[in-house]
């Protein structure tokens, strides 16, 4: 076994320790940060009631009425939604309405023309995706909480459509400039969603990409520190929570395991 096998193992080892120890608040962190963005949006449409409604009725001259089911539908299906997935009552039922939500604000906002917004939301639907292949997966398992590994064709494509939208994710973060620092950012970024699309060393990968993605929010998106008077602040804590969702579709990732369509999955049965 090479100097770099070993290596790799015995990061794998440190991880599945690590993951042995928090195995029972994992799904749980996992799906409270999937859904933040939700949350953070239903809320805002809360606060910002009037705001939105009058957006939407200049945007698409709705009038108030539809303008304001608009910003209903949202509150309600979003809120909804969140309390149904942590409560694990009608998860399918939530997280179809959170589809539905997605695609509506995609249109609604003219999302489907701006790629970095459309590519954040593919990621966000991964994600959804993820929960889905959970409560799956968790209505076969013996321990409340924590899913099982168990062979299920539609868990499986599940996770792999999972996995592969959450890809999106990342492209949104590449920023081409003329710098070191971020040329070796792209890089291992790059290699390490590469790493959970294939599914090979899935869970070590997805754990390093979370860590790294936690880091980057944080300093990136840091929105707490702009004045409520400024509009740049909305788009920063925008991508703050867009970006926390993906971390909790990934801890999904970490929690699941790559599904049956992975290489970690066929090096099994090598």
């Amino acid at each position: 076994m090479s100097q770099k096998d070993q290596l790799l193992n015995r990061a794998e080892d440190v991880a599945d320790q690590a993951l042995r120890h928090g195995k029972h608040i994992l799904p749980h962190v996992a799906r409270l940060c999937l859904i933040s963005t939700f949350i953070e949006d239903g809320i805002r449409m809360w606060m910002q009631w009037g705001e939105q409604r009058d957006y939407m009725d200049a945007t698409w001259k709705c009038g108030s009425v539809l303008a304001s089911l608009f910003v209903f539908v949202n509150l309600v299906g979003q809120l909804g939604s969140c309390v149904l997935v942590l409560i694990r009552k009608y998860v399918g039922i939530a997280c179809g309405i959170l589809f539905g939500i997605i695609t509506l604000q995609s249109i609604a906002y003219i999302v489907l023309w701006d790629m970095k917004f459309f590519l954040k939301n593919l990621a966000l639907t991964g994600g959804v995706i993820l929960l889905l292949a959970e409560s799956k997966s968790e209505g076969r398992s013996l321990f409340a909480g924590l899913p099982s590994l168990g062979e299920n064709t539609p868990k499986t494509y599940l996770q792999l459509s999972g996995r592969i939208l959450l890809v999106f994710m990342f492209l949104t973060l590449l920023r081409f400039e003329m710098s070191v620092l971020l040329f070796v950012q792209n890089a291992v970024g790059a290699a390490l969603i590469l790493l959970i699309a294939v599914g090979y060393k899935t869970k070590l990968a997805s754990l390093i990409l979370v860590l790294w993605l936690t880091a980057l929010n944080f300093y990136s998106n840091a929105w707490w520190n702009v004045p409520d008077n400024q509009y740049h602040r909305d788009f920063l804590k925008y991508d703050f929570f867009q970006t926390l969702s993906v971390i909790g579709g990934l801890l999904l990732v970490v929690a699941l395991g790559p599904g049956g369509y992975s290489m970690d999955e066929h090096k099994k049965k090598w």
